[in-house]
C-alpha cells in the first residue's frame, strides 16, 4: 500500500512540475529540440559501454530508402545531473537507470511530461545485460513509438493550417481529405491522378494520389504496387527532356510493410525513384490504402528531390502528408471491415 502511494505521489510530483495550470486547465510548454532529434539520459560509463552501443546500434542506424546514409534519430547523449532546465523540453527522451537496487526493471512509455507533444521511454534494468535484453526485446515497438510521435507532431501541424485549394481539388477528385501544408500547388489534377507539388530552388517535395480498381488480394504486394506505380508515373509524370518520366529505382530494393490506416488494409512501400533518359533521382514513401466501400485501391505517393540538402526530415514532412488520408463515407468502411473481422 505504501509503494502504491509513494508511486502515486511521484506521478503527481512529475506532472505538477511540468506543467501549469490556467483557469483548471494544464498547460505544457512547447518541445524544443530539431526534428529528429532524440536526447539520451546515461551515465558516461554506460554510454561508452555495451548500453550506449546497443542504443546507438538501432536508434542511430541508417534510416531505410535513402540516397545517402542518414540516422534513423540524431542521438545526444546527457548524464543523469545535466539532465534539467533546457533539456526538460526535448521532443525525444530516452531515460535510463542502471543500478542494482532496481526493484521493478522494465520499460515504460510515458508521454507529455515535461512538454507537449513529447515522447518518453525509461528503462530500468539491475545490470548491463539486463539492460541489453530489455531494450533488444522492445527495440521494434521503442523505435515505431518514436518515428509515430515524429510523424504525429507533423500530421498536427498540418491539420491545423494547410492549403485549402488542394484539400479542395483531392475531395472533389477522388472522395478523399488529405492535409497539405501551405506552398503546395495542384501541378495535375484528373479523375484518377492528381499531383500537388512543393518547389524552391533546393527543393522539392511531392505528393501524388491515384487510384485503382482492387481486383485480388495480389494488389498489396510488392512486385504489383511498384509495377501500377511504374505505369502510373510513366503516364502522368514526365521529365524535363523528351523521352523521360520519373519511374522506380529496381536496382535499389524497395520496401514493403503491410499495415492499418484508419482501420482499413494498407500497405507502405519505400525505396528509391529515378527519371528514365535523365540523372534525376531521391526517396519516395508510398501509402496504398483499400477503400472497400468504393472497392477500389487509393494510393498516396510521396517524393523528395533535394540533390544538395539531407532528405530524411524532407522525406518524413511528405509522409506525414500521406498519412493524413482519410476517405469520405470512412463509416461505411468501418462496416465492411468489421463484417470482414467477424468472418475471419
Amino acid at each position: 500500500m505504501k509503494t502504491k502511494i509513494g508511486i502515486l505521489l511521484l506521478i503527481l510530483f512529475v506532472f505538477g512540475t511540468a506543467c501549469q495550470q490556467k483557469g483548471g486547465k494544464i498547460i505544457h510548454q512547447n518541445i524544443t529540440g530539431k526534428a529528429g532529434e532524440m536526447i539520451v539520459v546515461m551515465s558516461k560509463v554506460a554510454w561508452d559501454d555495451a548500453p550506449g552501443n546497443v542504443l546507438r546500434k538501432t536508434l542511430a542506424q541508417p534510416q531505410l530508402s535513402l540516397p545517402q546514409e542518414e540516422p534513423l534519430f540524431d542521438l545526444v547523449s546527457i548524464p543523469h545531473e545535466a539532465f534539467k532546465d533546457i533539456f526538460l523540453s526535448t521532443r525525444n527522451i530516452i531515460q535510463t537507470k542502471i543500478s542494482p537496487i532496481i526493484e521493478n526493471p522494465g520499460v515504460t512509455f510515458a508521454n507529455d511530461v515535461w512538454a507537449y507533444p513529447q515522447a518518453i521511454v525509461q528503462i530500468n534494468a539491475r545490470n548491463n545485460e539486463e539492460f541489453e535484453r530489455l531494450f533488444t526485446e522492445n527495440s521494434d515497438k521503442i523505435v515505431a513509438y518514436f518515428l509515430k510521435a515524429e510523424r504525429d507532431r507533423l500530421t498536427m501541424n498540418y491539420k491545423k493550417l494547410y492549403d485549402k485549394a488542394a484539400y479542395n481539388i483531392l475531395e472533389k477528385n477522388h472522395d478523399i481529405f488529405l492535409t497539405v501544408p501551405p506552398g503546395y500547388k495542384v501541378a495535375t489534377q484528373g479523375k484518377d491522378f492528381t499531383w500537388v507539388r512543393y518547389e524552391t530552388p533546393d527543393i522539392s517535395q511531392a505528393v501524388m494520389i491515384y487510384t485503382f480498381p482492387y481486383t485480388s488480394d495480389s494488389t498489396f504486394t510488392l512486385k504489383y504496387l511498384l509495377d501500377k506505380r511504374d505505369s502510373v508515373l510513366k503516364a502522368n509524370v514526365p521529365g524535363s527532356v523528351a523521352d523521360s518520366y520519373m519511374t522506380t529505382e529496381r536496382r535499389v530494393e524497395s520496401v514493403l510493410q503491410v499495415t492499418r490506416h484508419n482501420g482499413n488494409y494498407a500497405a507502405e512501400v519505400r525505396g528509391l525513384w529515378r527519371v528514365e533518359n535523365d540523372f534525376m533521382g531521391g526517396p519516395f514513401v508510398m501509402l496504398a490504402e483499400l477503400d472497400a466501400y468504393r472497392q477500389r485501391v487509393v494510393v498516396a505517393d510521396g517524393y523528395v528531390y533535394s540533390p544538395s540538402k539531407n532528405k530524411r526530415n524532407l522525406t518524413r514532412q511528405v509522409e506525414a502528408i500521406l498519412y493524413s488520408l482519410q476517405f469520405k463515407d470512412q463509416d461505411k468502411n468501418d462496416k465492411l471491415n468489421s463484417q470482414i473481422n467477424m468472418g475471419n
